[in-house]
């Protein structure tokens, strides 16, 4: 399946994976629920709500940026907490790689509870290649005269596997759900948060981490707030930041103290009162938070925005760009239907001078930090059925207006599907390709 978009965007439809079934057949257990590249960008991890991880390594023998299938694993089982009675689903939240040292690939997965340190690498498959047997009627041959006639069976490599195991297993450390985690740039370490907790381990040792961040109250009647997401600072070991529900990031310094209970920045926006509402501590809770690469900059999704924040500037983002502005309307029909509480991710662009997030409709949208100028904005679709418009002769990826052929306006809130959305994506680190998780399907987009 491939295709060029039209010639207004430089943006076109690569490759999909995934099931070419019709929506109603596919189970829960295949629905994508993170996707990342890896530090090089040759290669490309998913995993799903049935607990299973895919890579995808970059296909060398193929022109442009496109990929094939590399290995497949059961990452995480469902587990039941008998203490508290409780089932633990077997979703995969966040995936992360570590940077390469050698031959062996090795990336940390995390379900609500559980982190696993998985190393994925290949091994040869060897089979005995010859023995004292016909190969037709496989009778024993008669004894040989002549000792140099005797054959001894010889050992060959057969075939190539890639094989997954699990080296460390980190848990018993969330008492709730974990919904971020981010290694470190130190290689050595890495952070997992859940709603009021945020531990540091050593990749090493996996009976002991350490509580860097508590903000669960003596008395839970008054919990005001939770973490939503947290990631080290690219660069420094030292510095990381985690979002609330309240729409604050805070940045700490684990130089401070031990318990980064103060954080040594604080981005907050002050909301205007005249548009407080019911719905307004909601839309606000930040879903996503991602540094630029070189750590500059902060980019923040809440439900109806993305947010560009500069490290140096506290007070107020340095752009905010509406996604969802079209929906201010029917939040009483969002919150009805739970779709107010979706958690739209955020991402740079290798070079950090865009950044992109997903939407309603299977659209997402790529920005220009700077913004301003033509085709500073691009909407695009990852839908099949944007492919079959294409086939007979609709255009393919168009900045804004009418992307893929869609028959109608994509901010005409009465003709969005709710149950497509685009929640998670990657962008690869060094190119201009995305890989888009859309239901059961991932897809892949390129400028390259």
């Amino acid at each position: 399946m491939e295709g060029d978009a039209s010639s207004s965007s430089p943006w076109r439809f690569a490759q999909c994976f995934g099931d070419k079934g019709e929506v109603d057949d596919i189970t829960e257990a295949d629905i994508i629920s993170t996707v990342e590249f890896d530090h090089t960008g040759d290669y490309l991890a998913t995993g799903d709500k049935g607990g299973r991880v895919v890579l995808f390594e970059r296909n060398e023998s193929k022109k442009g940026c496109e990929y094939k299938f590399y290995t497949e694993f059961q990452s995480h089982e469902p587990e039941f907490d008998y203490l508290k009675s409780l089932e633990i689903e077997e979703k995969i939240n966040r995936i992360k790689w570590c940077k390469r040292q050698n031959a062996a690939h090795f990336l940390l997965s995390t379900n609500d509870k559980t982190i696993k340190l998985w190393k994925v690498f290949e091994k040869n498959l060897k089979i005995v290649a010859s023995n004292n047997h016909h190969d037709e009627k496989q009778q024993p041959l008669p004894t040989p005269i002549d000792p140099s006639a005797l054959r001894l069976p010889r050992m060959l490599n057969q075939d190539k596997i890639v094989a997954a195991v699990p080296r460390k297993v980190y848990q018993n450390a969330h008492a709730y759900h974990i919904n971020s985690i981010s290694i470190n740039s130190d290689g050595e370490t890495y952070i997992s948060a859940d709603d009021l907790r945020i531990n540091l381990w050593n990749l090493n040792i996996s009976d002991q981490s350490f509580n860097i961040v508590d903000i669960k109250p003596v008395n839970m009647e008054e919990l005001t707030e939770v973490i939503t997401a947290a990631e080290f600072h690219p660069l420094h070991c030292n510095q990381f930041m985690y979002s609330s529900s309240k729409g604050t990031i805070k940045l700490s310094d684990m130089r401070d103290s031990a318990l980064c209970d103060r954080h040594a920045k604080q981005f907050e926006e002050e909301e205007d009162p005249t548009n407080r509402s019911f719905f307004s501590e909601i839309i606000s809770s930040i879903s996503d938070v991602r540094f630029s690469r070189d750590g500059r900059y902060i980019l923040s999704r809440d439900y109806l925005s993305l947010k560009i924040w500069d490290v140096n500037m506290e007070s107020r983002p340095v752009r905010t760009i509406p996604i969802h502005d079209h929906l201010r309307g029917k939040l009483c029909d969002l919150y009805e239907n739970d779709c107010i509480f979706d958690k739209f991710e955020c991402t740079f662009s290798g070079d950090g001078s865009q950044v992109m997030t997903g939407s309603y409709h299977n659209y997402f949208r790529i920005y220009d930090v700077d913004g301003g100028g033509p085709g500073s904005e691009v909407t695009l679709q990852a839908d099949k059925s944007a492919f079959k418009a294409k086939k007979i002769g609709g255009p393919l990826g168009k900045p804004s207006g009418k992307p893929n052929g869609a028959k109608k306006d994509p901010i005409m809130a009465e003709a969005i599907d709710f149950n497509k959305k685009i929640l998670h994506g990657s962008w690869h680190p060094r190119e201009n390709t995305i890989a888009i998780a859309a239901t059961n399907n991932l897809f892949l987009f390129s400028s390259v």
